[in-house]
């Protein structure tokens, strides 16, 4: 679809310009939102009749986004939220957080100005850009951390407070990274190429697999044995208490008979004597 551009548009183009685009974008995006027309006859000559009118809204906009861009530099906004002791939040941190944060320090923004891709899910320091207007864009800093105090050492710190476990791997995979790096570069001034990571072909993936699942094979066939082992003890102990149960079965008729034959004998010693 061929469009006429309102205002700029980053990676597409100027106001004024004539672009394509997909029929999709425009309609859900370009088109509702102002920023474009349909670029049919009337249209353009409606654009043209327009144009002085719109270029000077449009650095009206402009000079007051660049205004409000100098008095947000250097702006930090503070979200407390609860985290694990590996910095893993709770929930996460979205753009509409960061409208609220933003509109206590003062500055009023509305949440389609924050460009941040996905929420943010970690305690830390992060710089995040707002678009204040198609062509001004300020970075702000979002402090993520589990209390006020904590805030501040970060600031301090530029990172994430997080337990000692976590700081020493972070700390020994950052020396080790260093320290593969120094010796690469040792190796190419020696004329020695470092070491490579071996990447298996397709013939060696397959036999590598055939091996692992003959093992796997193996494995299941030593583990039969042991399990039918331990079955016996039971099917022993279970065959045993059958012929115990048949015979207290068996012998539960004759005690019966003989209480029977008890109760009667009782019962004619009982009976007067005419």
């Amino acid at each position: 679809m061929e469009i006429i551009l309102l205002e700029r548009v980053e990676k597409l183009g100027q106001m004024g310009d004539l672009v394509t685009v997909k029929s999709g974008y425009a309609r859900n995006f370009l088109l509702p939102k102002g920023k474009a027309l349909r670029a049919t006859k009337a249209n353009k000559e409606h654009y043209e009749a327009q144009k002085k009118q719109l270029e000077a809204d449009n650095l009206k906009r402009k000079g007051e986004a660049e205004k409000m861009a100098k008095t947000m530099e250097d702006l930090s906004v503070t979200l407390i939220r609860a985290a694990s002791e590996m910095g893993q939040l709770y929930g996460s941190a979205s753009a509409r957080d960061i409208v609220a944060a933003s509109t206590e320090a003062g500055f009023t923004l509305a949440r389609g100005q924050i460009d941040l891709n996905t929420n943010i899910k970690t305690l830390g320091i992060f710089p995040v850009r707002v678009v204040l207007h198609p062509e001004v864009a300020v970075e702000i800093t979002v402090n993520i951390a589990r209390s006020q105090d904590e805030a501040k050492e970060q600031l301090k710190l530029g990172r994430a407070i997080v337990s000692d476990v976590a700081e020493r791997e972070r700390l020994e995979a950052a020396e080790a990274a260093q320290a593969a790096e120094a010796r690469a570069a040792e190796m190419l001034e020696e004329g020695v190429a470092p070491p490579e990571v071996p990447v298996l072909d397709e013939a060696e993936v397959e036999v590598a697999a055939e091996v692992e699942a003959e093992v796997e094979a193996e494995v299941e066939v030593e583990a039969k044995p042991k399990a039918k082992a331990k079955a016996k003890p039971k099917a022993k102990a279970k065959a045993k208490a059958k012929p115990k149960a048949k015979a207290k079965a068996e012998s539960a008729p004759e005690s019966d008979a003989k209480n029977d034959d008890k109760a009667d004998d009782a019962a004619e010693d009982d009976e007067p004597v005419k």
